[in-house]
């Protein structure tokens, strides 16, 4: 017995599952030297009296059938086998009073279609051009966006690494830490660094540059552009105090970062924009170490703030007391951002300096919020200050990682 399994092309509505596995399969025999046409098969249980003859299975539809479960299976590395027993473990079968046999023939079929879509999958333009897949828009950015689509748990682990074969010669152990399959490791690893390879070469905005070229939601190219950032400034993301952060709090930070501290935050059309720190505004930040080096300043620094908090905060006490460390803390970061490895380490030292001090003196969400608002702003009245556009540019950024850090 020959399955023949024939690929169609014209994607309509979805069809339910029964519809799908009742039309088939159709069996019927085609002697051989009968005269018959293709197409012309004497249906079972019809025999004719040949002395040869060849039973055949076909796999018989009008539509490319993508169901959107074994299209998920296949994305998370399932085998055909694995599929099939999840379905059958479902209910399918006996929803649609199907074999099991007719039930891994339906797998196979989807996972051999989603197979051949899968290189135009590599460049999302192509799907909307190519002819042999027929697919409506909106089928085609339900392909395009869970192809791309990635396991929190997985980017996780690689964030901030180099996108190289030896990080991806490690993605077994990735594998077996996060319980996402291998096949769906390698594919989400080559897919972030398939996106890094070629925005590298576009000028523009990252986040335009990610949706226009792979056709991805706006949700999902901003992630693909933190992926990208921090892969670029390989950010220390891997050590044990950093452990308690999601990939969703880097990638709000890795925002604010390419939003306000890029070169593209000044000029939307230089080369690399949203990728590289702009290094005139990191020289800038060393300005800013008189705040902690003028001990007048410091002084009066620390009296504003204290009196616009004073009566406001149970964690007032404790505030006024780390003043003058909280502060070194923060411009010290500042001053030290021109060197590669601070820069990698921005915030490990974001936690170690500030978030942690604070978290143990048991400083809520609004205490925080209250503090760097108050300490942000005083600056401007600060008699012999001037870098207050250079001050802002960066307590702009670093008030609203660190609120988005500051959890447990």
């Amino acid at each position: 017995m020959v399955w023949g399994m024939f690929p169609c092309h014209t994607l309509g509505p979805l069809i339910p599952v029964e519809q799908r596995l009742n039309a088939i399969p159709c069996r019927f025999y085609a002697p051989k030297n009968s005269g018959c046409s293709e197409g012309k098969g004497v249906p079972d249980p019809v025999r004719t009296n040949a002395k040869m003859s060849v039973e055949l299975d076909v796999f018989v539809g009008n539509t490319t059938i993508m169901d959107e479960e074994v299209y998920q299976f296949w994305l998370d590395g399932y085998t055909v086998n694995d599929a099939v027993k999840v379905r059958m473990e479902g209910g399918v079968l006996e929803e649609c009073e199907a074999s099991a046999e007719v039930l891994r023939s339906d797998t196979m079929d989807q996972y051999r279609t989603f197979q051949m879509c899968e290189r135009l999958l590599h460049s999302p333009a192509k799907l909307a051009n190519q002819l042999l897949f027929q697919i409506p828009p909106h089928r085609q950015a339900m392909l395009i966006e869970r192809y791309y689509t990635f396991d929190g748990l997985f980017v996780r682990e690689v964030l901030g690494k180099k996108l190289s074969k030896g990080t991806k010669k490690d993605l077994d152990d990735v594998s077996a830490k996060t319980g996402v399959t291998l096949k769906s490791c390698r594919r989400q690893f080559d897919n972030f660094k398939r996106v890094f390879k070629v925005v590298e070469e576009l000028k523009g905005p990252l986040v335009e540059n990610i949706r226009q070229h792979f056709l991805l939601s706006d949700k999902l190219a901003r992630d693909y552009a933190a992926i990208v950032f921090f892969a670029n400034n390989r950010f220390e993301t891997g050590k044990k105090k950093l452990h308690y952060l999601t990939f969703q709090d880097f990638a709000f930070c890795a925002g604010q970062l390419i939003s306000n501290w890029t070169v593209g935050a000044l000029d939307n059309m230089v080369e690399d924009m949203d990728v590289d720190l702009e290094k005139e505004f990191l020289q800038d930040l060393k300005e800013l170490k008189i705040l902690i080096t003028d001990k007048d300043l410091l002084d009066q620094h620390k009296s504003l703030v204290c009196t616009a908090l004073r009566g406001k905060t149970k964690a007032f006490n404790e505030m006024e007391a780390n003043f003058k460390n909280l502060s070194r803390g923060l411009v010290n970061i500042a001053a030290k951002l021109t060197n590669t490895k601070d820069v990698r380490d921005f915030f490990i030292d974001l936690v170690e300096k500030f978030i942690e001090p604070c978290r143990s003196d048991k400083w809520t969400a609004g205490d925080m919020r209250l503090y760097l608002t108050h300490y942000t702003n005083s600056a401007h009245i600060l008699d012999t200050f001037k870098h207050q556009v250079v001050w802002d540019r960066y307590m702009g950024v670093i008030k609203s990682c660190i609120l988005k850090m500051y959890h447990d």
